[in-house]
Order: C-alpha cells, then sequence, then structure tokens
C-alpha cells in the first residue's frame, strides 16, 4: 500500500529524523556542531557563537576567524576559557579540551586559573636553559678561584663539548639519557678524561639549579662514568733510570735555554710535585723563613691542600728565581702574557733539547724519586703523602695535610741532598736521616 501524499516518510528519513531529535534533545535543546557546518559558517558584522555542547563554543568575530571557546561557571562567576584557533584546532580535539577542563572543574578547580599556572611554569622552564643557568653558575664558581687558566679552560669545555648537546635544553626536562649522550660523544674523539670531568662539572651546574629552584633533580648522579665510558689505560710516564740520574742533572746545570725554565726544572726535580702544580705557582704560597710551600686545594688534582717542605737546595733555587721574577705573583710566567703562567709544554721541551725526548717528562721526576727512597728505607706513608697520593677519605674525612710533616721535612732534605751528590759525582750513603 502505498502511503499518502504529504504524510507518509521513508523508513531511512524517519531513523535520520529520530536521531536528530535525541541529539538536540541531549544536547538541551540546541544541535551539535558538525564539521561541515563549521566550514560553512562566514563571518558577519557581528559577532557569532555557534554553540556544540557542555559549553563549548566556536566564536566567529567580524575578522572571520573562528576561535573555540568554552562558557562555564567557577566560584559564582560566569568564566570563557580560550581553547585555541579553528581549524588549528578540529572539533573532536576541542571537544577533548572541554572534558579535560571539565574533569579539573569536577575537583573544583578552576581551569583557566590551571592553564596560566602551567603556562607560567613553561615559560619559566623555556627560560632557564642549560646554557643559561651553566653560564650563571660559572660567574658565580669563579670568584672562589685563584686560578684563572682552570675558570677560562671549564668554560671553554662547556663551550666546546656540552653546549652544542644540551645548552638550549630546559633544565627541568633534561633526563639521564641525554647527559649520557653528552659524554659518550667526547668520548668518541678519545677525550675520555674530558667526559668525566664534563659529567662532573654538569653535576655542580644542577647542584646550583636546584639550589635556586631552577632544577629540580641531577640526572647526573643517575650516571656512574665507569658504566658507560671505557676504561683508560694507565698513563706509565717516560723517565730515566736512576743509574742516569747523574748525567741528567749535569745536563740541567748546563742548559743553555732561558734562566728561567732551567730554574723550574730544578725546582721540579727537588720537589717532585706535578707539572701543572709547579708553573702556577705563585710566591705568596711560600714561606721561606719556615721553608714550607703551601699549595691551595683549587691547584691540588685531589683537591686537597699540600705542604710541600723545602730542601736548602731548592731555596737556594727559589733565591734565585726571585731576582728574576720576584716582582710579578707567578714564579714562572708566560714569556708573552705575564699574568699566566708558563706553558705545560715549556718543561718537556727544555728536558726534548736536552737529549731526552720521549725518556724523560717533569712528571718523570716523581717516579724516580718514589723509586729512590723507597729504595733507602723511607716509609711509604711519608712518601705517598709527600707525592699527593693519598686519597682525602683513606687518612681521615678531613685529610690533615700536615700529617708527618717533620718526618716528611727530613725526607725532603735528605732529598735535595741526594740530588746534590748524584749529580756531583758522589754516592750518599744509604742510610736516611734520623727521624
Amino acid at each position: 500500500m502505498k502511503p499518502r501524499s504529504g504524510v507518509g516518510i521513508s523508513v531511512g528519513s524517519w531513523y535520520i529524523g529520530c536521531w536528530y531529535i535525541e541529539n538536540w534533545r541531549i544536547q538541551g535543546g540546541k544541535m551539535a556542531l558538525t564539521d561541515t557546518a563549521i566550514k560553512k559558517a562566514q563571518a558577519t558584522d557581528k559577532l557569532q557563537k555557534l554553540s556544540d555542547s557542555a559549553g563549548l563554543q566556536l566564536h566567529i568575530p567580524s575578522t572571520g576567524s573562528k576561535l573555540w571557546r568554552w562558557a562555564y561557571r567557577f566560584d559564582g562567576k560566569q568564566k570563557t576559557m580560550a581553547l585555541g584557533a579553528y581549524p588549528a584546532v578540529s572539533l573532536a580535539q576541542a571537544r577533548e579540551l572541554r572534558e579535560a577542563a571539565r574533569k579539573l572543574l569536577a575537583t573544583n578547580v578552576d581551569p583557566m586559573a590551571q592553564k596560566k599556572l602551567d603556562k607560567q611554569v613553561k615559560d619559566s622552564s623555556n627560560a632557564n636553559t642549560f646554557e643559561s643557568v651553566a653560564r650563571e653558575w660559572w660567574e658565580h664558581w669563579r670568584a672562589g678561584r685563584s686560578s684563572t687558566s682552570h675558570v677560562d679552560q671549564t668554560m671553554r669545555r662547556l663551550i666546546a663539548d656540552v653546549f652544542p648537546m644540551i645548552g638550549t635544553r630546559p633544565m627541568m626536562n633534561i633526563e639521564a639519557p641525554e647527559m649520557v649522550m653528552m659524554a659518550k660523544a667526547i668520548e668518541s674523539r678519545g677525550a675520555t678524561d674530558v667526559a668525566k670531568r664534563s659529567l662532573q662539572t654538569c653535576s655542580q651546574i644542577f647542584r646550583y639549579a636546584i639550589a635556586h629552584g631552577k632544577a629540580r633533580r641531577n640526572p647526573v648522579t643517575d650516571v656512574k662514568p665507569s658504566e658507560i665510558l671505557k676504561a683508560r689505560k694507565a698513563v706509565n710516564y717516560a723517565r730515566v733510570d736512576v743509574a742516569e740520574l747523574p748525567m741528567l742533572l749535569r745536563k740541567i746545570e748546563a742548559y743553555q735555554g732561558t734562566p728561567t725554565t732551567r730554574l723550574a726544572v730544578k725546582l721540579i726535580a727537588l720537589t717532585f710535585v706535578r707539572t701543572g702544580e709547579l708553573i702556577g705557582a705563585r710566591w705568596s704560597e711560600f714561606d721561606m723563613e719556615a721553608g714550607r710551600w703551601d699549595i691551595p686545594a683549587e691547584r691540588m688534582k685531589m683537591k686537597s691542600p699540600h705542604v710541600v717542605p723545602l730542601s736548602p737546595q731548592a731555596l737556594d733555587v727559589l733565591r734565585t728565581l726571585h731576582t728574576v721574577t720576584g716582582g710579578r705573583e707567578l714564579l714562572f710566567p708566560g714569556e708573552r702574557d705575564h699574568s699566566k703562567p708558563m706553558s705545560n709544554n715549556t718543561i718537556l721541551g727544555a728536558l726534548a733539547r736536552m737529549g731526552y725526548k720521549h725518556q724523560m717528562t717533569g712528571h718523570g721526576f716523581r717516579g724516580i724519586a718514589s723509586t729512590v727512597m723507597h729504595e733507602h728505607g723511607f716509609d711509604h706513608a711519608h712518601i705517598e703523602l709527600q707525592l699527593a697520593h693519598i686519597d682525602r677519605n683513606v687518612v681521615s674525612a678531613a685529610y690533615n695535610h700536615a700529617l708527618y710533616l717533620p718526618q716528611r721535612a727530613l725526607m725532603m732534605a735528605w732529598w735535595g741532598n741526594y740530588l746534590e751528590s748524584v749529580g756531583k759525582g758522589n754516592v750518599l750513603p744509604l742510610k736516611k736521616l734520623s727521624a
């Protein structure tokens, strides 16, 4: 039977009509928006507000922009929250943002105030990049350092190795894997020691950032260098045998280079400090009357102060040197820039010109002194302390840098006599000076 004209409808149309009616009822008598309707909507001379559901609206001002807004009430006040612009924020995305905001509202949190707070945190995080905080830390840290070369070198390493990897990253977002990648990148060029020092410096920067509210944690603490970097083989510094020492000492006395360099080689032989500790020496560190040299902690490898008792021979070298550089801060200033110490390679170059290239280094005097003094019966602990080998935690928590100082003073006096004797071809008796 055919439906009567103007009364009957098809089954398909009936179902569609039911869907619209039900959706209209759910939305409080208003139809939900569709992508088609949004695309067709055109700007007029007045602001249009197209409603979707649960307060979600699409505002179309006269400029033609289509802006998502969500209307809600909080604390008895009507508010409108911006959710972005269409089509950058689609209809589906706008609904997701609305639902997220509604969940916050259900917990009695103002969604708009929370959004503002999140933006402030994000902006603060982005402003506190690793490089900006690192430079701030460096300015603070450098004030307490006497070694300008160490301070400058630390910044150079940051610029060369660290900033290119994580410099633009917000401090709050940096995680341990990024620190591992940085360290491995440095190691890949054969600079394992630099990689370790870079991790140590980064750890200091993160501790500074945490103390100033610019980071929440230190990701370097999750990284153990031995587990990510290859073990470095021990370096055996070239040195002559003890039997060759007399000839070496005579060649030092006859050296035709600058007097300052010759005196530097003599002093490192008499004190057997590390090359860096020698060339960075300042006259203010010496007490000539007491016969001692106090090297501050920041210039020591172990970062603890170190006392070097001075033998009469060492004092004689210092008095001669004072006539040359006594008017300056440094014992061994550079030839071009007197405010900086001589190069690390100055002593090595002098030994090479004496005929000991690849056979002897400034560091080699430490090995010779250790061998000779052990052979002559000096106490191992006294020798290790004078070499500044003993870890601070082995001796005590505070590390008494003047431990066994009387015994060490006698030992250093004996060493000065020993070098003077063998240099002249004499043999010093095996019996050491009594304590």
